[in-house]
């Protein structure tokens, strides 16, 4: 079989950002903290107004309000950066615009408060293609749809490199389904050249290819792709259909005739070994006819006793 591979060329502009990762600092140490900071911050500020109810020096009173009000406000502010991260999930972390890492570890985490987390899916997924109409290479109108397995690996490059990366693969992905679909025909009828029908390992892999390096600019990884759909156009199936079955009754036909000669073959031997009977070329000729006719018949034969001989 004669392959040939299709050669991907996509133009796409060197990406500005890829992921870098941050950790955080553990959600649960500074839930903590923020929780016995507001406590003494509320703490601070009831003894302050028990002070300044009371004879105790205004500036003693005062230190301990001043000191109270900031430990309530940071403990506060501490529970804005508390960032839980799912298993199979990320948090891109972009600080005044600016990105700045992306949490994968999983579980309670916490970053800067003032900063942006936008979740991103990093589970495999699923995206199947709409039935499309082409032309193969041969001109003849097919249907097509396949199916492919993709999974974000740059949170970065998906969120800032294109406008909607899961909008970008499923067009992508059709894209590249109907490049592959006009590369190839349908039918190598037999000729040993690479064809959507015979060959489905080898376009599934070119199908896979394809796709990946049209999907690279938007962070993505593909895992599979499988072509679910593969047939003639109504308009052309019916025609197909008898060519396909023109075909099979001719294989069938020439197995039918290799059998019955080597069977004729066999008996003539036989005859010829066993001295049966003495047959000139005229009689084997006749033998042979006779034979031929009854193996390679669609029907069921009608013996006819003949009582004469081949030459009255």
């Amino acid at each position: 079989m004669t392959v040939q591979s299709v050669e991907v060329q996509v133009d796409l502009p060197e990406p500005k950002v890829r992921e870098r990762a941050v950790s955080g600092a553990p959600g649960l140490l500074v839930c903590f903290l923020a929780v016995v900071a507001i406590l003494v911050g509320v703490g601070l500020i009831v003894l302050g107004s028990l002070l300044l109810a009371g004879s105790s020096p205004v500036a003693v009173a005062t230190v301990v309000l001043v000191l109270g009000h900031p430990l309530v406000v940071a403990g506060a502010a501490a529970f804005g950066g508390l960032t839980a991260v799912a298993p199979g999930q990320a948090r891109v972390v972009a600080l005044f615009g600016r990105y700045t890492g992306t949490v994968r570890t999983t579980g309670l985490r916490w970053v800067n408060p003032l900063a942006s987390r936008r979740p991103v899916s990093t589970r495999i997924r699923n995206h199947e293609t709409a039935v499309a109409k082409v032309n193969d290479a041969d001109g003849n109108p097919i249907e097509i749809a396949a199916v492919v397995v993709w999974q974000v690996e740059d949170t970065a490059r998906a969120l800032y490199e294109v406008d909607d990366f899961t909008e970008f693969v499923a067009i992508q992905t059709e894209t590249a389904v109907r490049h592959v679909a006009t590369s190839y025909p349908y039918d190598s009828h037999g000729s040993g050249q690479l064809s959507l029908q015979d060959s489905v390992d080898a376009i599934t892999e070119q199908l896979s290819a394809e796709i990946a390096a049209r999907v690279v600019a938007a962070g993505v990884r593909i895992i599979e792709s499988r072509i679910t759909r593969l047939a003639y156009a109504p308009e052309i199936a019916q025609a197909m259909l008898r060519r396909q079955q023109a075909g099979a009754v001719v294989a069938a036909r020439q197995r039918i005739v290799e059998g019955a000669v080597g069977m004729v073959e066999l008996a003539l031997a036989k005859l010829d070994e066993k001295n049966v009977v003495e047959l000139d070329e005229e009689r084997k000729a006749a033998m042979v006819s006779n034979l031929l006719v009854v193996l390679c018949s669609d029907h069921a034969t009608q013996p006819v006793v003949n009582t004469g001989s081949l030459y009255h």
